[in-house]
């Protein structure tokens, strides 16, 4: 192990040494576990000029570092202890005459060293580890998280393979012996070349990993440090929310760059990326070559924007009404529209939220008719090179006046070519026939858009109250056998077929769902004049206030029925696919 090594390191995947101990039955052969890359520090501490760092190979140097430290942890108080001591630190003599410990290995991201140092210090049992990692205020989550889960599950497989002294005295011998790294030296771009080669040859890392060492070839190695300190903004937001780089990644260069493909118009894939940015067009115009610290600095924004988009928080972390209501179509499944929310990040805080609103009606219209994710994606990639010119616009009504000219040619010519799709997809929905969070918003959004129609309301609010409510069966799941009877004798469809259509379902508050059970429609009746949405109510009594009012209006749209059966099923199915297409239109307006 290179003394006093300097790790930039990846997240460990957990990695128990199987394999090595597999090879302690080939009588003492060698077991050779890979090279490892490494590049003379330029900003080492201490005795200047003898620490490395390592380009290529972290991933193992920190699992067999892990290892010692749980072998030290076993062979306490015994002669074994001193060895596996002097191979995870070692001491010097600094210039004030002061001995001076520090590890040998040395990760360079937030915290992981002090976590580390403590691995290694620790004497504890398992079982006090825990409780240890809260006393001293370690945080387990990314990396950190990792490195803890790694060295318990290595502690439990020695524990486990080689319970006794003897065993673990033979399982340290091996390792010690025959477990054989092959180390390469060289400067640091010629060490970023070659890994660059190892990772094209070989299982590598991926494309953030990939991009990551681009850049570091790119500065002076005094500059390392800075470089590292700005990456983590990169990478510890986005690990600590639970969301996937790459995505991220992937989405960032879709939404900030031109992508030159014909083959892929203009979609990149994760595979993609790495070749994207060493491309020399593509790296002139990333600008990651001339000014690597500015680029940096703009993923990290980027990064926020992205973190910010998925709490339903626009750019400037304020809350947004049409994020949070697109979250509830979209869940956490339908991701592609954040290269729009990426690309249209600078568009004026209202601006953008008309933004969200179009794009929320332009996805239902994909995700009911069930269009391909690659086509979808092909559409959002064009769009999102028009999006960044028109986020360019200083002046915001200006900026609106073009934004409603690309939803109108971008949005509204593909809508209204689906149409009849649409139409069609929504008499052939049944519940079940989607996941049901979608379902519940396809109710929600009707729901409240009669809502805002009775009361003359015209800016939408949160969907939030509306999906809380209770799916209503009108005709309900499990009817009573005089009910089923009945249907039988005045409808020719069968019963299951149509108690899951859309035109048998409402919302209702959870108490008025719970007494309807499976009440005859006349029962229900009195319940529906009750709830606290018009859809519901309608079903029952339509209201009367006055003439030409906005109820008059929206009463001509809706009908109230006196008795229900497969005909009122499949007139009040019509009535909210007419409904529909009002409501998931786009609409242009004026800031």
């Amino acid at each position: 192990m290179p003394h006093g090594t300097t790790v930039q390191m990846s997240p460990i995947r957990a990695a128990v040494p199987d394999d090595i101990s597999e090879s302690l039955e080939a009588e003492g052969k060698q077991y050779f576990v890979g090279t490892i890359l490494v590049a003379p520090s330029g900003s080492g501490s201490g005795r200047q000029g003898d620490e490395l760092d390592v380009i290529d190979g972290q991933q193992r140097m920190t699992t067999f570092f892990l290892i010692l430290c749980a072998l030290r942890r076993r062979f306490l108080n015994q002669p074994q202890q001193p060895m596996l001591e002097s191979l995870l630190a070692s001491s010097y003599t600094d210039i004030q005459g002061m001995t001076v410990s520090r590890m040998r290995l040395v990760p360079s991201y937030e915290n992981a060293a002090e976590l580390i140092d403590f691995l290694r210090a620790f004497d504890g049992s398992e079982s006090d580890l825990s409780t240890s990692l809260e006393d001293k205020g370690f945080q387990r989550f990314g990396s950190a998280a990792r490195i803890i889960e790694v060295f318990s599950g290595i502690s439990e497989y020695l524990d486990h393979n080689f319970p006794e002294p003897a065993d673990a005295a033979r399982f340290w011998g091996h390792l010690a012996n025959n477990v054989i790294f092959i180390q390469i030296q060289t400067d640091i771009s010629s060490a970023l070349k070659i890994f660059e080669t190892i990772n094209e040859r070989g299982i590598g890392l991926n494309p953030m990993d990939l991009l990551k060492n681009l850049l570091f070839a790119q500065v002076k190695p005094d500059d390392f440090g800075k470089l590292k300190d700005k990456w983590k903004n990169i990478t510890t937001p986005l690990e600590q929310n639970k969301q996937k780089p790459l995505r991220f990644l992937r989405y960032y260069v879709m939404a900030n760059y031109r992508i030159r493909s014909t083959e892929n118009k203009g979609v990149i894939r994760e595979d993609q990326i790495y070749s994207w940015f060493t491309d020399k067009s593509n790296a002139a115009l990333a600008g990651y070559s001339t000014k690597p610290f500015d680029f940096v600095d703009d993923v990290a924004t980027n990064v926020d924007r992205y973190l910010s988009f998925h709490k339903g928080r626009n750019a400037q972390g304020a809350t947004s009404t049409a994020l949070s209501n697109l979250r509830h179509l979209t869940g956490s499944a339908l991701t592609q529209h954040f290269v729009l929310l990426l690309a249209g990040a600078r568009l004026h805080p209202a601006n953008f939220e008309h933004l969200v609103g179009q794009i929320e009606n332009f996805l239902f219209f994909y995700v009911f008719t069930r269009t391909s994710t690659k086509e979808l994606e092909w559409i959002l990639s064009a769009c999102a090179d028009e999006l960044r010119d028109i986020a360019a616009i200083g002046d915001s009504s200006a900026q609106r006046a073009a934004l409603n000219e690309f939803v109108d040619v971008r949005f509204q010519t593909t809508m209204t070519a689906k149409q009849d799709e649409l139409r069609d997809a929504l008499r052939r929905y049944r519940l079940g026939s989607i996941p049901k969070y979608r379902s519940r918003y396809l109710l929600a959004r009707l729901t409240q858009h009669v809502d805002m129609a009775y009361a003359g309301v015209k800016t939408r609010g949160l969907l939030d109250p509306y999906m809380s409510l209770e799916i209503e069966h009108i005709l309900p799941q499990t009817p009573h056998k005089d009910l089923l009877a009945e249907w039988r004798m005045n409808n020719s469809e069968d019963y299951p077929s149509y108690v899951n259509r859309l035109g048998n379902l409402t919302l209702l508050e959870k108490p008025h769902n719970i007494v309807a059970g499976n009440d005859v429609f006349e029962a229900k009746k009195a319940l529906y004049t009750h709830s606290g949405n018009y859809l519901t109510r309608s079903i029952a009594q339509l209201s009367t206030v006055g003439k030409k009012t906005s109820v008059t209006a929206l009463n001509a749209q809706l009908r109230q029925f006196d008795a229900w059966d497969a005909k009122s099923i499949d007139i009040r199915t019509e009535l909210l696919i007419e409904l529909a297409l009002q409501i998931w239109n786009t609409h242009s307006d004026v800031s």
